[in-house]
């Protein structure tokens, strides 16, 4: 019996190889999207075998990349991105031009067309906001300052890389494109992109003021009729709906109508419901995403053009990441910042190999171009762990050598220091607070109300400036660094509040706290059990943990409903 079973075929080589390679990735440390490319390069067509349906494969992967972009929109949070907007702009926009002008000018080196180096650049100076993700949360900084500000610096590279996949169709031919954007033709290039923002600016404009009231209707209705998948199915179908509408209506890229479906469906107070049931499905149709753009990939060049692929990889380690150094150093913030911000921008992944693929189906980029930008990023995401172990470390190690790094790490600050005029009651028998975050500002506001004296100690220096002309005492730095508790006056301090969630440098804060100030108590905060055991065995103060307390607040309010009743039964 004959059927024509390549969708089959591709789904079950693709899964398989990529579920076997994946789960080695992650047991030798390395994140699981390696193994994804591998199995790509496996059943694709550059090597001997077996070799999967390229065409079904590349549809999938469209698809693929939907679900991935409406997944960045549910999680864009406009509010995390202001927070730190003043380093994040900025910084991701002279770093990206940067590193989009090596990546020119080595494409130049090579003899390719400025259009093309144009393209090689930007796909090699986008990270990856999953690699970074998963990188950040293996250690526990997420929700630390450093992470804020290392995610925050790439939703500004994914919304700059949102604008050129908008404005490459119609500038294709301008650059050198043998395909021709069917927005173009004879058009002059003024109208053509005048007409494609225009169009983008109606599509925009619908999602804002249609969608973010239709789309929260529909869920709820959906959600009242008690049916989990029909919840799921209406998730997944607003997505691909919308990406595919946007597309057909108004010329809009698949990519970017997902990610404002996601993004306007995070208006909805169903949104947390809404990206943990989509998840196995974004998940999955990710991990082919990966295995289709491995497909695409020529191992011979590893052999025919080392040089070519070591340049590549200078760019992205060493180009990108001194440049992110340099302008993290340059807003005065400290040298743990600068080397974990640079780790995060050490790799490139998923819109890269978006860029990579329209500039290839445009005729902008040669396959030699892709080829070398998916060897740059098997490489680069396979150190890209290495180089996060390596920040703390190589940090010490700096500051032991090199004496202009400590001046950078101790020069004048004018938020590193409280003010000549901050009260007596200030500087004697107050709470030092560590963190401004979400715990960190209730526990600020209950404080303020009963009149206790406190000074905020925060690695933020927006919200440092912000706390000052509120007239909050706040010194700005990393309070695992004795001069910024000093600053803060931690000797004669009567508590010390750690509310960062950060767990590499809560211990050395409580142990720095204690030496300068062995009679101070110490409140700490966890949400991680291993964690919880450690810090009450090292006997460094009282711990909180998250659960705990949340179980105690959750059962203190029911029993205090109950035992009225229990006591009238007597």
């Amino acid at each position: 019996m004959e059927h024509n079973i390549s969708l089959i075929t591709t789904l079950a080589a693709g899964f398989g190889i990529a579920l076997i390679l994946g789960f080695l990735a992650e047991r030798i440390r390395m994140p699981a999207l390696v193994g994804y490319l591998l199995a790509g390069i496996i059943i694709g067509p550059g090597t001997p075998g077996f070799v999967a349906d390229v065409h079904l494969a590349s549809q999938l992967s469209e698809i693929g990349v939907m679900l991935l972009m409406f997944g960045v929109g549910l999680h864009f949070s406009l509010d995390d991105l202001m927070a730190v907007k003043r380093i994040a702009v900025p910084g991701a926009v002279v770093q990206m031009g940067l590193a989009t002008a090596l990546g020119m000018g080595i494409a130049w080196w090579w003899g390719w067309s400025w259009g093309s180096g144009l393209i090689f650049g930007l796909s090699l100076s986008c990270a990856s906001t999953v690699v970074l993700l998963k990188a950040l949360e293996a250690r526990g900084v997420l929700d630390s300052m450093n992470g804020r500000i290392a995610v925050g610096w790439l939703v500004v590279e994914d919304l700059a890389t949102v604008l050129v996949l908008v404005l490459l169709p119609p500038l294709a031919g301008i650059l050198g494109g043998s395909v021709a954007a069917p927005a173009a033709g004879d058009t002059p290039l003024w109208l053509a992109i005048g007409k494609t923002l225009l169009q983008v600016s109606a599509f925009i404009a619908l999602m804002l003021v249609v969608g973010r009231r239709l789309l929260p209707w529909l869920l709820w209705q959906v959600s009242r009729t008690g049916s989990r998948e029909l919840f799921t199915l209406a998730v997944v179908a607003t997505a691909i709906g919308i990406a595919y509408g946007a597309a057909q209506l108004f010329s809009v890229s698949f990519a970017l109508g997902a990610f404002f479906a996601g993004m306007v469906m995070r208006e909805s107070e169903f949104s947390h419901r809404a990206a943990e049931e989509s998840l196995p499905l974004r998940d999955a149709f990710s991990v082919l995403f990966f295995v289709s753009v491995g497909m695409l990939f020529k191992p011979a060049i590893l052999m025919q053009q080392p040089v070519h692929v070591l340049g590549v990889v200078a760019i992205i380690i060493l180009g990108k990441s001194l440049a992110a150094l340099a302008i993290v150093l340059a807003f005065r913030y400290p040298l743990n910042t600068a080397l974990t911000v640079s780790a995060s921008l050490a790799q490139i992944g998923e819109f890269s190999f978006i860029l990579a693929g329209l500039g290839l189906a445009l005729g902008l980029l040669p396959a030699e171009g892709i080829s070398l930008v998916l060897a740059g990023a098997l490489i680069s995401i396979a150190l890209n762990p290495l180089l996060f172990a390596a920040v703390e470390p190589l940090r010490r190690w700096i500051l032991r050598r090199s004496a202009l790094a400590r001046g950078l790490e101790a020069r004048g600050d004018p938020y590193a220091e409280l003010p000549m005029s901050t009260g007596r009651q200030y500087l004697q028998g107050q709470v030092v607070l560590v963190g401004y975050g979400r715990v960190g500002r209730r526990i600020a506001s209950e404080l303020a109300a009963r009149g206790i004296p406190y000074v905020v100690a925060e690695q933020n220096r927006e919200l440092v400036e912000q706390l000052r002309k509120q007239g909050v005492p706040a010194v700005s730095g990393d309070a695992a660094e004795p001069a910024v508790l000093i600053q803060a006056h931690i000797a004669e301090a009567a508590m010390l509040v750690i509310a960062t969630p950060d767990p590499l440098n809560v211990r050395q804060m409580a142990e720095t706290a204690r030496t300068l100030n062995p009679a101070i108590e110490i409140v700490l905060r966890t949400h991680s059990e291993d964690e919880l055991v450690m810090l009450r065995k090292a006997a460094l103060g009282t711990v909180f943990f998250g659960e705990e307390e949340l179980a105690r607040g959750m059962s203190g309010h029911v029993l205090a409903r109950f035992a009225p009743q229990a006591g009238g039964h007597d």
